[in-house]
């Protein structure tokens, strides 16, 4: 049995809302030693991302949070779209969303 490889990740509910309607399809992180080092292979120097299955999404961190666990479809580094983020500047890790594959706890 091949275990999945999934990204646990905790959004602002409205970024959580626009995944599970299907607005959003990509989720950014700023490009910072933190994030390397969950998302690269061997860090900081590497260009390399870690192959996750899912990402699992969580709005808030009581027990029975909202979560969505959806497809992912690659990591790259790139421009976050300003509809869809806090109007970062600069580079961030793009997180490419699929299709959602299921929920808990979630209005729909």
């Amino acid at each position: 049995m091949i275990i999945p490889k999934i990204l646990k990740l905790t959004l602002k509910k409205k970024f959580f809302d626009m995944i599970l309607s299907g607005d959003k399809k990509e989720e950014y992180r700023e490009v910072k030693r933190y994030w390397q080092n969950r998302l690269q292979i061997n860090g900081y120097h590497r260009f390399e991302f870690i192959n996750f299955d899912f990402v699992e999404f969580r709005n808030g961190y009581a027990t029975n949070a909202p979560r969505i666990t959806i497809e992912c479809k690659g990591i790259s580094i790139g421009k976050a779209k300003p509809e869809w983020s806090d109007n970062w500047k600069g580079d961030v890790f793009i997180i490419k969303l699929g299709t959602i594959h299921k929920t808990f706890n979630c209005e729909k």
